[in-house]
């Protein structure tokens, strides 16, 4: 197994930091991060079952290829090149045979696996076509199943297993794990936890973007070592998807800390909009040891997305008020 690339530390280009997600959630933090700093590594779920993915993961065995497609496009280059290929990654065929809703991005990842032999490697070499802000790395090194304990209305539990199921349910879920229990973690994706000055959780899916990571022992314990600050940004809408219908801003965080209560928590980041008792949320904050920042990061036109200019601004706050200049903790 190739040997774990410890990202440079440039004198410029701005902190380093690692946002770890998947899907549209992820994308947004990406989005705003690429307006702060060079120096940006993101850790993607790799347990996605649906679709393009879930077909090429199916019938070849791979990683799901989907939301590390995702996250490379959010950090394209912001040129023609750079948001030309990130089009083409985008584009999904349309037809009556088995190439109908193939992303032509998750081909190209596959097929430079294929060739190369090396997961990082293939992501990287996408990262040097579209002119990328950073790094995308799996968080695991083989395909992830997510397993849920759902609370039904008449009281019973059921285990759902499955992102696309897990993530379809509207009954209460109770705890998730993985499968296999203890995956392997990309190693490359702990070393840039390591040498981190920020990480970046949420917002997102919770269940199935989010949380999956905490459950993985090498990413969990570097989450714990790492000299890095943690900031969690909350989504702008608690219901913004049926695996969260009936919760609320705090009870976010209660999941989170539920699931790994050790969890180091510098600042959490939340539209005010989005929160229904700003009492409770700060003092659930205020119990697992950080900071409540309460920022408008909301897109101007009422969409539940958050906007990468207002998100931007908001993390830069979070920031100064949080530990200030980051570069006098280091040695």
């Amino acid at each position: 197994m190739r040997a774990a690339t410890t990202p440079a530390r440039a004198s410029g280009g701005g902190p380093a930091f690692v946002a770890l997600g998947g899907g549209h959630g992820l994308s947004a933090s990406l989005s705003a991060l690429r307006l702060m700093s060079d120096r940006i590594t993101a850790v993607v779920t790799v347990a996605d079952d649906g679709g393009s993915s879930g077909r090429l993961r199916d019938e070849l065995g791979v990683l799901p290829p989907g939301d590390l497609r995702m996250a490379l496009t959010a950090l394209c280059d912001d040129s023609d090149w750079g948001r030309t290929w990130r089009d083409v990654l985008q584009h999904r065929f349309s037809s009556s045979g088995d190439l109908d809703q193939h992303a032509v991005g998750n081909l190209l990842i596959v097929a430079l696996w294929e060739l190369l032999g090396d997961q990082v490697e293939g992501l990287d070499w996408v990262g040097r076509l579209l002119g990328a802000r950073g790094r995308v790395l799996p968080m695991c090194d083989v395909p992830l199943s997510i397993e849920a304990d759902v609370r039904h209305p008449d009281g019973s539990l059921t285990s759902v297993r499955g992102q696309t199921s897990v993530a379809g349910t509207s009954d209460r879920i109770e705890q998730v794990r993985l499968i296999p229990r203890d995956p392997p973690a990309c190693a490359d994706a702990v070393a840039a936890i390591d040498a981190a000055d920020w990480v970046v959780l949420g917002p997102g899916s919770w269940y199935t973007s989010v949380l999956p990571h905490l459950l993985v022992p090498e990413l969990r314990e570097a989450l714990h070592r790492t000299r890095a600050r943690t900031i969690v940004t909350l989504n702008v809408a608690p219901e913004q998807d049926s695996e969260t219908v009936g919760m609320r801003a705090e009870d976010h965080l209660e999941v989170l800390h539920a699931h790994a209560p050790d969890l180091p928590i510098h600042a959490v980041l939340a539209d005010p909009a989005a929160v229904e008792d700003v009492g409770v949320l700060a003092d659930r904050c205020k119990s697992v040891g950080a900071r409540l920042l309460l920022r408008q990061v909301r897109r101007g036109d009422g969409s539940a997305q958050h906007d990468p200019l207002r998100l931007a601004a908001a993390l830069r706050d979070v920031i100064e008020e949080t530990w200030g200049d980051v570069g006098r903790r280091r040695p």
